[in-house]
């Protein structure tokens, strides 16, 4: 995968990241061993986040809880970003799925901040998996792209045998979320090309959420970028950038990216002010920060002016990727259970 064509991923200690000594204390929670190195999907330590068990995604923002009302008759299978960030690769091209410190990470930051979106929506899977060092998405020579491209391999494989066991043992018929961010996105694409394109389990797909990662418009052939707040079956995807910035690998892409407003939902309203955005949830999970972005699609990117919160002085990247899902947390969530309705009544 050629690095023109990937986000440089930014790990922003203001908008996501947990500070690095309550991870510490957090990995205390996570004392299982994996000897095999292989997932086995039937084992809830294997999940992130599972219906079976309390973990982050349960999580819901302090000011929401009065109104909180589960749908359990709803699956979303989540599929997290990388969190495997170490540029020395001491675990390896893959992270393994019984580290703790990494566990811990994965769940107090993208589980918590990102899955917990959906969990109004529907019952939230998301499975470990052995996902690719960061860098793999940067391969320096032939050496390097010929173990990335394992790397990424070994890492969908996982996501897939974490898929087909919820299939065969939790789906029941039940109607589908996917959702993912970043690397997660990179296996959801091929996920619902071969589980939902033009197969049965395509009437089940209310919705796919495909963030943080570029979509060429062909890519599907009868799973379509979604253009309505209520239209189902479909795909929603957007990066997001400081307005009027596009890096290099942007301008490089020989396509336009899908991209999805995720304020109005609407291919008619390309921009949506701040004052449209009911709140953003960044490092304090139970504050929701109102105002805090505003949307305009542009060519094949989604852009926003500087975010409004506390101590922004500090946020000079134009690249906010990071804050994909973020931004707009709220608006998601409120979507997402808008499309169930709108699957319900079909």
């Amino acid at each position: 995968m050629s690095q023109k064509y990937i986000p440089v991923i930014l790990i922003i200690g203001l908008l996501l990241s947990s500070c690095s000594n309550k991870i510490h204390q957090y990995a205390s929670l996570y004392n299982f061993t994996n000897p095999s190195g292989i997932p086995d999907y039937s084992n809830l330590d294997h999940w992130a986040a599972h219906p079976y068990k309390k973990d982050p995604s349960d999580s819901v923002p302090r000011p929401l809880r009065k109104n909180y009302r589960p749908d359990s008759t709803v699956d979303v299978f989540f599929i997290h970003p990388t969190t495997y960030t170490d540029k020395e690769k001491a675990l390896g091209w893959n992270a393994p799925i019984d580290n703790a410190e990494l566990n811990a990470k994965t769940d107090y930051t993208t589980i918590l901040l990102q899955a917990s979106i959906f969990n109004e929506a529907g019952r939230v899977f998301a499975p470990r998996y052995r996902q690719a060092n960061l860098s793999s998405y940067f391969p320096k020579d032939a050496n390097d792209s010929a173990h990335t491209l394992a790397a990424f391999e070994l890492a969908y494989e996982d996501v897939k045998t974490a898929f087909t066991y919820y299939l065969q043992h939790h789906n029941n018929g039940r109607p589908i979320i996917i959702a993912s961010h970043s690397q997660g996105t990179t296996h959801a694409k091929r996920l619902l090309k071969e589980f939902f394109e033009g197969k049965p389990l395509q009437n089940q797909l209310v919705a796919a959420y495909l963030v943080g990662m570029f979509l060429q418009p062909d890519y599907f052939s009868s799973i379509k970028p979604c253009t309505a707040p209520d239209q189902t079956g479909c795909f929603c995807s957007w990066r997001t950038f400081k307005e009027d910035y596009k890096p290099d690998y942007v301008l490089q892409e020989k396509f336009v990216s899908v991209v999805t407003n995720p304020l109005s939902w609407d291919t008619t309203v390309p921009v949506v002010d701040r004052s449209g955005n009911k709140g953003g949830v960044l490092l304090k999970f139970n504050k929701i920060i109102k105002r805090v972005a505003n949307a305009k699609m542009g060519n094949g990117v989604l852009w926003t002016e500087k975010p409004h919160f506390t101590g922004n002085i500090f946020l000079t990247t134009k690249n906010y990727h990071v804050a994909d899902m973020n931004l707009f947390y709220i608006s998601i969530r409120e979507n997402a259970r808008l499309r169930v309705a709108a699957y319900r009544k079909k």
